[in-house]
């Protein structure tokens, strides 16, 4: 009796594993799902121009704020008047931005003689090593509390021996070299 029972459980044991071979093997019944990307809304393009480091077009994630506008084109320059900026104004496509400058100042872009090409050794570079705090500031990028570190590493360390030296500087990334590497200089 022992031995049919073993029997009976095998063969019941054995359909029931052909069984479950066969579901798992046999072809899908339906269409195979197509996954698709989720849908990205389309960037505001904002034009911001006046007193930031980097002017131009920018494009930024729906519901920017005039502040992120700003951050894009590289903060404020050391002269712009930000008193009537609304940084918290949500941002509109196509909308143009005008940072003014404070009053007394005003962008200064020389204007070549016909024909001339005008390169960055053109204008008055300025000396890291001898500059002061204010003429330190004019540099895109720059304000007063990282003018200030300039001078400070620069009387600890004494003087810079190379432009890309100033990357030394607490505050002063590759970034800040880059818009500013062409207008300095460590003196003759």
């Amino acid at each position: 009796m022992k031995s049919i029972l073993n029997l009976v459980a095998g063969i019941l044991f054995g359909l029931f594993l052909a069984a479950l071979i066969w579901v798992a093997s046999r072809n899908p019944s339906g269409q195979a799902v197509t996954l698709r990307p989720a849908p990205t809304e389309r960037p505001l393009i904002v034009h911001i121009t006046g007193a930031v480091p980097r002017p131009g077009v920018y494009a930024l994630p729906k519901g920017a704020r005039v502040q992120d506008a700003v951050s894009a084109a590289g903060g404020f320059l050391a002269e712009a008047d930000q008193e009537p900026i609304n940084l918290a104004q949500e941002l509109e496509d196509g909308q143009r931005l005008d940072i003014p400058y404070a009053q007394g100042f005003s962008p200064v872009i020389p204007t070549p003689a016909p024909g001339l090409v005008l390169t960055p050794s053109d204008f008055e570079l300025v000396n890291i090593n001898t500059a002061a705090a204010f003429e330190l500031e004019t540099l895109p990028g720059v304000g007063p509390t990282l003018a200030q570190k300039i001078v400070e590493y620069r009387d600890q360390n004494g003087p810079f021996l190379s432009t890309e030296d100033i990357i030394n500087v607490s505050g002063v990334g590759p970034g800040t070299y880059e818009r500013i590497k062409d207008l300095i200089t460590v003196g003759p």
